[in-house]
């Protein structure tokens, strides 16, 4: 047998020796097909979930203003149960709070629910206007008219 330069000879086999560099592409597609598949899969999941708080029935009303910032919240449940911040405070508890926090307050927002106690509104209002808490909101629902 001839023996060519470059060559391998084993077991009475030829099988040349060729060294090019092949370049290759890395095929991108199924990567992004599983990337969409999870952005898709939790998109929906994380939709669905309800964020924990406390339910508050909002009366309605036609004039209602949307109110650009929400800084200071305090909510009045339909048992007239006072919370700040999701806890349950008094009025007394409340006072004091506000008290220390009067400089920082720029506005107050009394979410009161529908069935809440005016007298109990009426009281939290009183008492922020009396510690001179000037820009005082009331949440409500804005209804249109057909």
């Amino acid at each position: 047998m001839r023996s060519r330069a470059g060559s391998f000879k084993s077991g009475g086999f030829n099988i040349p020796r060729k060294t090019c560099l092949l370049k290759g592409d890395i095929d991108i597609t199924p990567l992004i097909d599983c990337v969409f598949l999870l952005l898709i899969f939790f998109m929906l999941s994380s939709s669905f979930v309800k964020p924990a708080g406390i339910t508050v029935n909002l009366p309605k009303t036609v004039t209602a203003e949307i109110l650009r910032e929400e800084k200071f919240v305090i909510v009045i449940t339909d048992k007239n149960i006072i919370r700040l911040e999701e806890e349950i405070v008094t009025v007394d508890d409340l006072k004091e709070v506000l008290i220390q926090k009067k400089q920082k307050i720029e506005s107050l927002l009394i979410k009161a629910d529908e069935k809440a106690s005016l007298g109990k509104i009426i009281e939290v209002w009183d008492m922020c206007r009396e510690l001179g808490i000037e820009k005082l909101n009331i949440a409500t629902l804005q209804v249109k008219i057909d």
